[in-house]
């Protein structure tokens, strides 16, 4: 199975912490981010990887390598200076992401969820339009929510509202017809869901989204515990 991991962006709210490195290569607990994404997603059953960069992608690079070390075979996206967004940066790699159905991951979230069970709804063809979208209780720094979960688990544009996590099983037909660019991921989810073309599941457990160096501190703390 193919997996994604999203590992362009600048990361400026981190401040100096990203001044010479990109976000990716943070350290939790002295692994880094994408190392601990790579290691969760080769026990999942991942076999070939994807990693889309820009800001300081060549560090990236000669610290993942090509993926053995984890058991994983690793592709990269090389995208401009000034990164493709989330979006964006999927339809760029689409060309190495094959025709299945495929994990999406941002690099700079720290979870326990189960990645084996996007695998799952995969086989059970929960996913046989669009997708599946894993939402999270929505954190202090988000509390309006992205979407709301329907009969079926079918996403819905409505109230109450959950927290997109950054983890995602995507078919890429998801993305046929979309020119290249900058995009948002939100330009496809919306009207996808008003279609009534994507699931979602929920997950009550540890996810943090590193976004400043406070909740690093908070992810490596939880990661601990």
């Amino acid at each position: 199975m193919h997996a994604m991991i999203l590992a362009a962006g600048r990361g400026e709210r981190m401040g100096a912490l990203t001044a010479a490195q990109p976000k990716p290569l943070l350290k939790l607990n002295g692994e880094t981010l994408i190392a601990r994404q790579l290691g969760r997603l080769a026990a999942a059953g991942c076999s070939d990887v994807v990693i889309n960069l820009s800001y300081r992608g060549d560090q990236i690079r000669a610290a993942v390598g090509d993926g053995s070390r984890f058991g994983l075979k690793v592709r990269y996206s090389q995208e401009p200076a000034t990164p493709l967004e989330t979006a964006g940066g999927i339809i760029a790699a689409l060309p190495l992401l094959g025709d299945a159905p495929f994990l999406l991951v941002n690099a700079d979230v720290v979870s326990d969820f189960d990645f084996a069970l996007l695998a799952a709804a995969r086989r059970s063809g929960r996913d046989s339009v669009s997708g599946t979208l894993v939402l999270v209780p929505n954190p202090d720094h988000h509390p309006q929510g992205d979407y709301g979960l329907g009969p079926g688990g079918r996403l819905r544009m409505a109230e109450p509202r959950y927290t997109y996590s950054g983890i995602a099983l995507l078919a890429p037909a998801l993305f046929a017809g979309l020119a290249p660019g900058r995009r948002p991921l939100s330009q496809v989810f919306d009207p996808a869901i008003a279609a009534g073309r994507l699931g979602g599941l929920l997950h009550p457990g540890l996810w943090i989204d590193v976004g400043t160096p406070a909740r690093l501190t908070a992810a490596a703390a939880a990661a601990r515990d």
